[in-house]
């Protein structure tokens, strides 16, 4: 792979790491428009963005000392991103990529910008966190008291439903400068909630969603700082665009709308699995008609076997019924049916079976525990209970990752930053053959550090640094920590290396709530439990990241991931009756989501014993009209 640290021509820049591009996206990648991308699953969408942003920082597209803002729905995705812009570009360029969180782009915002907001909707300069849930309004609502007579009644506040509340009333419109005049009984009850969080204490304390709507006010009525924003960037990259909520789109439109930037909104409206955190109805058709923006589909799939991208294109229908047919670039290497459902009698007999086929499978095509899957709508920790018996006695390490380590799950711990840097750092310490793991380790923390790439005395110096801390860590920790005490004291040195101011500054995210430290916190149980029967480090270190177990996890948590087989655990009404009724549309998006994790196979069960299908029989029809078959194990 050849990174560039020059300029070249436009006609003259290839792609890199990749071996091609489909037409479509090398339109996207040139473009000097703005782009709403439709890129199905499999077609490379974060990649898509990865090579844009290559193209443009590389050939002049995007001029020095303009950079380009990446905003992802998610902390994990906003990190790959950036991660594949650095593998592509030198460093100099990457460096020109800003790759954020909707979160920590608004607090951003408001943290340098909120105390010049008017009196009535200025937050206290050290506000709080606040992670509401449907009690939080419950509560307040039953509480809010009686709005004027002309208004409405007490009663009247108290029937407000809570999605009603937060989604159309708290947060549904951008703030008025002075209040609402006419306010409906909601919007009394709306501005009862904000003057309460922005002055019900000696802090203010405001939810994300509000922290966006203040960071539009803001730019709203003050023109030079929307104008720093647009000075600042050339391009604008959403990835994940279907999960859009209307605070978060209200922002990017109030700062760059009627502005020169170029933006390309990439995602699948097929895979809008976030409706019920507030994502909005269609994104797309918005930004469209806003933006003037020009549609453009990918057609290709590299990830799924012919056979899967048939039946995936099935279910595509159910939600779209203009979804694209995809083309699949990949190749099937299994023999026997793609997709099937396979109907249990028992639990235990389907945690059996499960255990064997997976053992064989991996014994048969030489696969890893890893290319394997077990997805569950919900409660991953009773599935785990009759499953993992099963498997051990297979000889199959199985790992509950929605399991909770500390204040968050294992979804969450393992692909953040701080996880994987201090996996480095002790790969990098601790094993033999580390080359990759100096190169990442140095390069991570030299950017947070300020080290410029091109200042090779100052690389030097650090180089010499981390030669001497991973050095002195291999001396004082020679084997894997066995007490709460050394796993605490290991982490904490390592996290003091790479610096907390500094990882706060580059990350506001880890100041939201605490969440840096609720990451090492986790971190250092984690540590600690994959020490207690390691042998040695490297035993350690492959049991924190579960490179030799099969991963059981929930659909959210599975996006963006992929796996050779997939098994879809428990599809039934007891798992799927309540948010199926509540949403068929994005039940049936989540149902898609899981399914095309997969590269060859996809199995899904159901258990007589856990309950009917009744309820979600119009997803077992789609998977019958596409040519799925039942099969009875006994």
């Amino acid at each position: 792979m050849t990174v560039l640290a020059r300029h070249v021509r436009p006609d003259d820049w290839r792609p890199s790491g990749v071996d091609e591009l489909e037409p479509n996206a090398m339109l996207v990648v040139r473009s000097a428009d703005n782009r709403s991308v439709i890129a199905g699953p499999g077609a490379g969408k974060t990649e898509l963005l990865a090579q844009r942003a290559a193209y443009l920082l590389q050939t002049s597209g995007a001029p020095a000392p303009q950079r380009i803002l990446a905003i992802s729905y998610k902390r994990d995705a906003a990190t790959n991103l950036a991660a594949r812009v650095r593998a592509r570009c030198h460093r100099i360029h990457a460096a020109r990529l800003d790759s954020l969180t909707f979160d920590a782009f608004a607090k951003g915002l408001v943290d340098r910008f909120g105390q010049v907001l008017p009196e009535r909707w200025r937050p206290s300069p050290n506000y709080e966190i606040l992670w509401p849930n449907d009690g939080t309004y419950r509560g307040f609502l039953s509480q809010a008291g009686s709005p004027p007579p002309q208004i409405g009644t007490a009663a009247i506040v108290q029937a407000i439903s809570v999605k009603d509340f937060e989604r159309h009333h708290l947060l549904g419109s951008p703030l008025p400068v002075d209040g609402w005049t006419n306010p409906t009984v909601g919007l009394w009850a709306a501005d009862k909630f904000w003057q309460g969080a922005l002055r019900g204490g000696q802090k203010s304390r405001l939810s994300f969603p509000m922290i966006g709507r203040l960071a539009e006010l803001l730019l709203r009525l003050n023109p030079m700082a929307r104008d720093a924003l647009r000075l600042t960037y050339s391009h604008l990259f959403m990835d994940e665009f279907q999960d859009t909520t209307q605070v978060q789109y209200d922002l990017v439109r109030a700062i760059f709308l009627g502005s020169k930037i170029v933006i390309t909104a990439v995602g699948d409206n097929k895979q809008q699995i976030m409706r019920w955190a507030m994502a909005m109805q269609d994104p797309f058709g918005a930004f469209d008609s806003d933006f003037d923006a020009k549609r453009t589909p990918l057609y290709n799939n590299y990830r799924s076997s012919p056979e899967l991208v048939r039946i995936q294109h099935q279910l595509a229908r159910a939600l779209d019924q203009n979804a694209v047919e995809p083309v699949s670039k990949a190749k099937a290497t299994i023999s026997g049916d793609a997709c099937a459902i396979w109907d249990f009698p028992t639990p235990d007999i389907e945690a059996a079976r499960l255990a064997a086929f997976i053992a064989s499978e991996m014994k048969s095509h030489e696969l890893s525990p890893r290319d394997f899957v077990l997805l569950v709508r919900q409660r991953a920790d009773r599935y785990t209970a009759v499953l993992e018996p099963r498997f051990r006695a297979a000889g199959i390490a199985l790992r509950n990752e929605a399991a909770t380590v500390g204040d968050i799950t294992l979804q969450e711990l393992l692909p953040d930053e701080v996880s994987t840097l201090v996996v480095c750092i002790l790969r990098l310490a601790m094993t033999a053959r580390a080359g990759r793991f100096w190169t990442e380790s140095q390069e991570t923390i030299g950017v947070l550090r300020g080290i410029n790439p091109d200042d090779g005395p100052a690389q030097a110096r650090f180089s010499a640094t981390l030669d001497r801390f991973v050095t002195e860590l291999r001396m004082r920790y020679p084997v894997p920590p066995s007490t709460p005490v050394a796993a605490a004291s290991l982490t904490a040195a390592i996290v003091d290396f790479i610096g907390r101011d500094r990882l706060l500054a580059a990350h506001p995210a880890y100041a939201q709530g605490g969440w840096l430290e609720k990451i090492v916190h986790a971190a250092t149980l984690h540590l600690q439990a994959s020490s207690r029967s390691a042998e040695n480090w490297i035993d350690a270190l492959d049991t924190y990241e579960g490179l030799h177990t099969v991963p059981l996890m929930t659909i959210h948590k599975s996006k963006g991931l992929e796996y050779h087989t997939v098994f879809f655990v428990g599809l039934d009404d007891d798992a799927w009756r309540r948010s199926f009724e509540e949403d068929r549309v994005e039940a049936t998006s989540g149902f898609f989501v899981a399914f095309t994790r997969a590269k060859q196979r996809v199995v899904f069960t159901y258990c007589t014993q856990r309950g009917t299908r009744r309820a979600i029989a119009p997803l077992y029809q789609l998977l019958l009209d596409a040519g799925v078959k039942i099969v009875e194990v006994k």
